[in-house]
């Protein structure tokens, strides 16, 4: 089933996950290294990350959700399984947004535990939704083309290429 939110010849929103998990997962890290060592500086590195990863995760979604309501056929599995993953995802997004606004109340952007748990349940729950999104592509076959296979032509055949 093809995505309806497409550029370059591919879905957007696979290429656009890399961004949300990324910048999360690394505020998450930033988190453990201020536990470590006590600095300053990883902690209001931690809340700008989150704060950009939060956003990121917002224009992830949309395409997300735009791909589920146009493309997955209702009454299906995928469906379902789609439903499911978006709203995962979406806790993922309030548990990161309630951590940086428990870290905005503090001076210096410091991570109280609060805002260290919801942010480290944020990172359990975006496994459990990568997860439901690698079941949507590889065994449901969400946003795969129809043709694809080892010899399939480039995604870019029939993409207008500019200056050209």
């Amino acid at each position: 089933m093809r995505s309806r939110v497409r550029a370059a010849g591919h879905a957007v929103h696979p290429i656009l996950i890399v961004f949300p998990l990324g910048l999360l997962t690394t505020a998450v890290g930033f988190d453990v290294l201020h536990l470590v060592t006590g600095r300053e500086s990883f902690q209001f590195t931690s809340a700008h990350l989150i704060a950009a990863g939060v956003l990121m995760g917002v224009l992830t979604a949309a395409t997300g959700w735009l791909d589920w309501l146009l493309v997955v056929p209702r009454g299906t599995r995928a469906r379902r399984i789609g439903l499911l993953h978006g709203l995962v995802n979406a806790t993922v997004l309030v548990l990161f947004a309630v951590s940086w606004l428990l870290r905005l109340a503090e001076q210096d952007w410091a991570p109280t535990w609060p805002a260290l748990i919801a942010a480290w349940l944020g990172v359990l729950a975006g496994g459990l939704g990568g997860w439901l999104g690698g079941e949507l592509v590889e065994r449901l076959g969400i946003s795969v083309e129809e043709d694809a296979n080892p010899d399939a032509s480039s995604s870019l055949r029939g993409v207008a290429v500019s200056g050209r």
